[in-house]
This record gives structure tokens, C-alpha cells and sequence, in this order.
């Protein structure tokens, strides 16, 4: 049961669901699951060993993520995009590329503008290509870091620039894929996960405009 109501909770805090600064009252999400305290209480702790979710005396609440930790964030993720993206081209096989293909095909067919629905596209993506690295170390950490910026803001993909140019990187990204250049795949899952950083920050300060300027 406890293992439900984790999973349970943390798809409802990653998802935005339960924002930053949420309060987690352990009766009130019991009452919610229709448990008991204790799978909640053990939810939450192991919440808590990940970094999702903050203490403060007995008080329990979903963490706020600081600028500073999202630009080290983005640091950890660019260099281990680029290590997927480079094993990727060495080590995926033709069901691995046939997945990449088939999410960035997805990603280009939704004609929407629902930055949600393009959030969870681009997630399907770049999930195929940790999955192609064939590195299950990578995978880990990744899916991590990744559970942390969904914490940090809104996503970037509501800006239509950045939507037209995760399209075209990633369309560069599976040809360097498909040609076997590992390099040339780094470079350009590190260039666009810079890229990806720089929106972020940009957003973070428009829903900032009160915060000091960072010298």
C-alpha cells in the first residue's frame, strides 16, 4: 500500500499537481488515498530523501526549487544529455531508433499549443533517447534530475521559438543518431539542453519580477 501512495504522490507532485509550497498534511492526503497514516507517513519520507518535498518542524510541504539549483541542475543534465546522445549513436539498435523516430513524429504532428501536451511529447522523447544509451546508470540519474525541474517552473515549451527549435534539434539529433556520429550527437543534446536552460532562467525571471538582479 505504501508503494501506491508514493507513486501516487509523486506523479501528483511532478506533474504539477501539487505545486511548489503545497502543504502535505499526512490526515489530509490519508483521507485523499483512502488509507492510513503510515504508508502516507513512509511516502513522504522517502519523498523527502529525494528532494521533493521539504520539512520544517512537523509542517510537510512540496520544495521550491531556487534559480541557483536550476542552473546546477541544467549543468548535471547537459553533460549527461550529451552522454546519452553520444552512446545512443554507438550502442542503439533499429527498435531504440524506430522509438526516437516515432516520438519525434508524434512531437511534430501535434498541431496544438498546449505547452502541457508538447511537455509531456518532448518527455517521451527524450526518455527513448536515455533509453537508447543502453546505460542504466544514465537513466537513473537522469530521471531524477528531471523529477527536479519539473518542481523548478512552468515548462519552456509555451514559448513558440523554443517549441520550433526543440523540433528542428531534435530532427538534428536523430540524424547524427542514424549516422553513428557520437560526437556530433553530444554537441547537439549539450547545445540543446542549453538552450532549454536559457528559456527556463528567462521564465523564472519573468515570474520574478520583484527578485534582486543576480550580479
Amino acid at each position: 500500500m505504501s508503494g501506491s501512495v508514493y507513486d501516487r504522490l509523486r506523479a501528483a507532485i511532478v506533474t504539477g499537481r501539487l505545486e511548489a509550497g503545497s502543504a502535505l498534511a499526512e490526515n489530509a492526503l490519508a483521507s485523499e488515498f483512502g488509507t492510513s497514516r503510515t504508508p502516507v507517513r513512509e511516502a513522504l519520507h522517502r519523498l523527502e530523501i529525494e528532494r521533493l518535498v521539504t520539512r520544517s518542524g512537523r509542517a510537510v510541504s512540496v520544495r521550491a526549487v531556487p534559480p541557483e539549483e536550476i542552473l546546477d541542475l541544467y549543468e548535471v543534465r547537459t553533460t549527461l544529455e550529451g552522454a546519452a546522445a553520444r552512446a545512443a549513436a554507438s550502442r542503439s539498435n533499429e527498435f531504440d531508433r524506430l522509438r526516437l523516430r516515432a516520438a519525434q513524429e508524434a512531437l511534430a504532428a501535434y498541431d496544438g499549443d498546449d505547452p502541457h501536451r508538447r511537455a509531456v511529447l518532448n518527455r517521451d522523447f527524450h526518455r527513448a533517447l536515455w533509453e537508447a544509451s543502453h546505460s542504466p546508470t544514465t537513466i537513473d540519474l537522469l530521471e531524477r534530475i528531471n523529477s527536479h525541474l519539473l518542481l523548478a517552473s512552468r515548462t519552456t515549451l509555451g514559448v513558440e521559438d523554443r517549441w520550433r527549435t526543440v523540433l528542428r534539434e531534435h530532427d538534428e539529433l536523430l540524424a547524427a543518431i542514424d549516422a553513428g556520429d557520437g560526437e556530433a550527437a553530444r554537441r547537439i543534446a549539450e547545445h540543446h539542453m542549453l538552450g532549454a536552460r536559457d528559456v527556463r532562467m528567462r521564465l523564472y525571471a519573468l515570474s520574478e519580477p520583484d527578485r534582486p538582479e543576480a550580479n
